[in-house]
């Protein structure tokens, strides 16, 4: 996008983001439910495409691969892995309003682990924000006329894993990691698929499915692939408000869409489960961005 002017660069990258990050949740969605595409198989597919897109990315000098010891990278393939397959499976389960909610808990749990776990402190205004989210996700829950036992249950361990992979670090970009991770991942679910899904016949991923099937498919893994990228170059060239209420925008048109696209029916009582929990995301992130404006100050203060 060298070509387009800055302002043009900036709208184009959001665009694709927007476009890509709202289909892949309701063209997976589409084909768990109307195809009945078994979930791990589709999480492979996705995985497979990503590290190829990666490649090619760092063939064409996108960007430079960092040399990583597995023993590193196999903890966070291993979280990695099972944060998308479970947010898979959650999507799957669930209507995709209580689907979004429920990844919205991402922020708390990761507040309790890196206090207990860390020691980390938070302000009280931080930790007050965590009152409406968790609020609202559970308003949400309760009065979802499709709630699913098993869908939570999915939600939750997929909430637990990624708020386990998220306070990993290591020094490296998002590009670079995925560069090790996906492969790593994909192999970890070459060995699982056979014990938990069909791979042949019926239902597998080498069954008898259309030519429509396998395109949707491997479209929904191009789609997975450009979320990815598309959130790299964000970060890159955006500041942290503009990409954290992008991201909010992004949450509020998905929830619609499940409304509209999947006849998700919504109750007074859910809307306002996802009022409360939309204010306190807007809370909590009004107040971090302030708190690293604050440090970046007084960085720049010091003689």
């Amino acid at each position: 996008m060298g070509w387009l002017p800055a302002q043009g660069r900036l709208a184009a990258g959001l665009l694709v983001n927007l476009a890509a990050s709202i289909c892949i949740v309701f063209l997976n969605k589409w084909l768990y439910v109307r195809l009945g595409f078994p979930n791990l198989s589709l999480t492979l597919v996705h995985f497979a495409i990503t590290w190829l897109g990666l490649y090619l990315c760092q063939a064409l000098g996108a960007f430079s691969p960092k040399s990583l010891q597995p023993a590193q990278v196999l903890p966070l393939a291993l979280s990695f892995c099972g944060f998308v397959v479970f947010t898979n499976l959650s999507l799957q389960s669930n209507t995709i309003g209580t689907y979004q909610l429920a990844k919205a808990m991402t922020t708390p749990v990761i507040v309790v682990i890196q206090s207990v776990a860390y020691g980390k402190t938070f302000p009280l205004r931080i930790k007050l924000t965590l009152v409406p989210i968790t609020l609202g996700v559970f308003l949400n829950s309760y009065y979802d006329v499709k709630f699913s036992v098993l869908g939570m249950a999915f939600a939750t361990l997929g909430v637990l894993v990624t708020s386990l992979y998220q306070v990993h670090e290591l020094q490296v970009n998002s590009m670079q990691l995925l560069y090790y991770q996906a492969p790593m991942s994909s192999a970890m679910l070459l060995f699982i698929i056979p014990f938990f899904e069909p791979v042949f016949g019926e239902g597998g991923i080498f069954g008898p499915w259309t030519l429509s099937a396998v395109i949707m498919v491997l479209l929904s893994g191009i789609i997975a692939f450009m979320v990815n990228l598309s959130i790299y170059w964000i970060i890159g060239n955006t500041s942290p408000v503009t990409y954290n209420m992008f991201g909010h925008f992004k949450f509020c048109i998905t929830l619609l869409g499940g409304c509209l696209l999947f006849k998700d029916p919504l109750s007074v009582n859910q809307g306002l489960g996802i009022l409360c929990t939309l204010f306190g995301i807007l809370a909590y992130t009004h107040f971090k961005l302030s708190e690293q404006e604050s440090n970046k100050s007084k960085l720049v203060q010091r003689p």
